[in-house]
């Protein structure tokens, strides 16, 4: 796996990586300025209203609290801004506009106790029909063989296959509880709830293994609910795509039931 940790943020391997980060660093930036301006502050009357000898307490009258409301204010206008300039704009390119699906890689992602289940539609771009009642260990998602969309379908567990500069539009599920889909390197991270179809859309930026983990508490193997992504060029997709599909072996229509 890439050396993606280290003493700051980890690698940024997604378009929209750079615009979680700068939101951020520039929270943290704010923070921090609030942070020493409000000591100097507080070092300032300690200082100037400290206890002396001959020196008696006395109250000092102040004619208005604008003034004393002020770095009030700059901090409610500082927040307001966050939020409309930068908050809403980042929130409505990430989480409300998908790419078409015919510019983009599609994947479905269901998530059980304890591992993420990924479907390919293979060469053909179709995704095969699933049916809850055909799940059992041997078919985690379901997939109906009978169905000729699905003869050339992908599914994996635990590993998550992306090409490089090309837009992923990523459907999540959840076969029993809630879980929680979080790449760091990507800057993704969201909910997955039991009845929902939930879409998500990554553009990868960088060549290389990133991790998967589940960042919701679902149980006692929480702890080992782990995938890896893959980003691969163009090319090395293609052919892991094409090799996984022609050594699917042929297995005769599913029956209904347990």
């Amino acid at each position: 796996m890439n050396n993606i940790y280290g003493y700051g943020l980890p690698v940024a391997a997604s378009t929209y990586a750079s615009k979680i980060d700068f939101g951020i660093w520039l929270i943290h930036a704010a923070m921090i300025t609030i942070f020493v301006l409000w000591s100097i502050f507080f070092a300032y009357l300690l200082i100037k209203y400290r206890r002396r000898p001959g020196v008696p307490a006395r109250r000092e009258e102040h004619s208005g609290e604008l003034a004393s409301l002020m770095p009030d204010i700059v901090v409610m206008l500082f927040e307001i801004g966050l939020i409309v300039f930068y908050a809403i704009p980042v929130w409505g390119k990430i989480k409300m506009t998908l790419p078409p699906a015919r510019d983009s890689v599609l994947v479905n992602v269901e998530a059980e106790q304890f591992a993420w289940n990924v479907h390919y539609p293979g060469p053909d771009g179709k995704f095969g029909a699933t049916k809850e009642s055909l799940i059992r260990f041997s078919n985690p998602i379901g997939l109906d063989s009978s169905d000729p969309a699905a003869a050339d379908d992908v599914v994996v567990a635990n590993e998550l296959h992306l090409p490089v500069g090309k837009p992923a539009l990523i459907h999540l599920t959840s076969l029993d509880v809630i879980h929680d889909f979080f790449v760091p390197a990507f800057r993704i991270k969201q909910d997955i709830v039991p009845g929902m179809d939930i879409p998500i859309w990554i553009t990868p930026t960088r060549v290389g293994h990133y991790e998967l983990a589940c960042a919701q508490l679902c149980g006692f193997g929480h702890s080992l609910m782990r995938g890896d992504v893959y980003v691969q060029s163009q090319a090395d997709y293609d052919a892991w795509l094409k090799s996984r599909a022609a050594a699917k072996p042929k297995t005769a229509p599913a029956t209904e039931g347990f």
